[in-house]
């Protein structure tokens, strides 16, 4: 199997149709201002919600450039075997940018929520009021 750095991956990203995938809840008319745009876009889901394709189990293959959701989505319940790190562990090792959503009010919990699991890069919490424009900076 052919290891592929970071560069590589960007590369090879940049040659074809981009895809955005989101989990469930995400704004319907921000997924379809993203297929009109040109983008593809894949329902991702937890361990609870079967919404799409599980988010633990991303992998380059599916040739994903971004992930949207809401911070909910990724927060595992009590009873679930997983973790937050768990979760967003696909992303920051197959390099793919996660934007997770969060009311502007609780922005600064929400991102400390995600800092006692990862300070990866890859991984951002914003105010779902702005994901469209987060979403351009990362897919232009």
């Amino acid at each position: 199997m052919v290891k592929m750095n970071k560069e590589t991956i960007k590369y090879r990203r940049k040659k074809r149709m981009k895809t955005v995938g989101y989990l469930e809840g995400t704004d319907p008319e921000f997924l379809t201002k993203l297929v009109c745009m040109g983008y593809k876009t894949l329902p991702i889901g937890n361990d609870i919600d079967n919404h799409g394709k599980n988010i633990a189990f991303i992998s380059i293959a599916d040739k994903i450039d971004l992930i949207v959701g809401y911070l909910h989505k990724v927060s595992p319940l009590p009873t679930m075997t997983k973790s937050l790190k768990e979760f967003l562990t696909p992303g920051v090792i197959h390099h793919i940018p996660i934007l997770l959503l969060a009311p502007k009010e609780t922005l600064t919990h929400a991102k400390k929520i995600v800092s006692e699991a990862t300070t990866s890069t890859y991984i951002k919490v914003i105010d779902y009021k702005n994901l469209m424009d987060e979403s351009m900076k990362i897919l232009k």
